[in-house]
């Protein structure tokens, strides 16, 4: 009957587009590969299409060009690292003490920056497609504008300028760090530890060690016993 030859055969397109999102997947992993490996600038689509063990023009199905991987691919990395920094960020690490804060803010953000070379790769590119650099940039200002609502959470009286100027700081000096790193990988540790140290001693002389939130509840005052007679 009609009605069982349309259902016998409804689930093929939703396999073809599960099949395509994988295949695009895959490429897009490739291209995050090639991109760390020799740059945005010197990859090729052929390298692209090697790296993921298909023919030039099975990508040629998905991306009609490498600026549209590297698009895709910049959305994708920058979802996670929205992610990462969410982590970071999180409400339960701005009430730990400084040094401990550092630590647990620092490190998510850093090891998604080992794990996906590609995106310091983008981020910094020359040639990178505008499309990439100013979904990047638009986030940026996304983290600036948290990271001033966290510091003057701490300092309220500090003028708006200097919190300006310190958070500006502040994320120089995280992708100063992120530079370093990324030019030294055999001592990623080493150089992560420096990055800590130096954001802490920066920012320890103006943080005070308990983090702004409700005061405290007063312990009720013991009434005195009454006195006999």
């Amino acid at each position: 009957m009609p009605d069982q030859e349309h259902q016998a055969t409804a689930p093929k397109p939703r396999r073809r587009q599960a099949r395509g999102e994988r295949r695009a997947a895959q490429l897009l992993d490739a291209a995050a590969v090639v991109f760390s490996r020799v740059g945005y600038t010197a990859a090729s689509t052929n390298a692209i299409a090697r790296e993921a063990g298909v023919s030039p023009g099975t990508l040629y199905q998905f991306f009609p060009n490498k600026e549209a991987i590297a698009v895709d691919l910049g959305n994708r990395l920058l979802e996670q690292w929205r992610e990462s920094y969410g982590q970071a960020l999180s409400a339960a690490n701005l009430e730990l003490p400084l040094a401990e804060m550092v630590d647990a803010v620092v490190d998510p953000l850093l090891d998604f920056n080992a794990q996906n070379p590609a995106f310091h790769v983008l981020m910094h590119g020359p040639d990178t497609p505008g499309q990439v650099t100013d979904a990047f940039e638009v986030f940026h200002s996304v983290v600036l504008r948290r990271i001033e609502e966290i510091l003057t959470g701490y300092l309220p009286d500090i003028p708006p300028a200097e919190a300006t100027r310190v958070t500006t700081t502040t994320l120089a000096l995280f992708k100063a760090g992120l530079d370093l790193i990324a030019a030294h990988p055999d001592e990623r540790e080493a150089y992560q530890a420096e990055l800590k140290k130096v954001l802490f001693r920066y920012l320890d002389p103006m943080l005070c060690e308990i983090p702004p939130g409700p005061p405290a509840a007063e312990a009720p005052v013991a009434e005195a016993p009454a006195q006999a007679g």
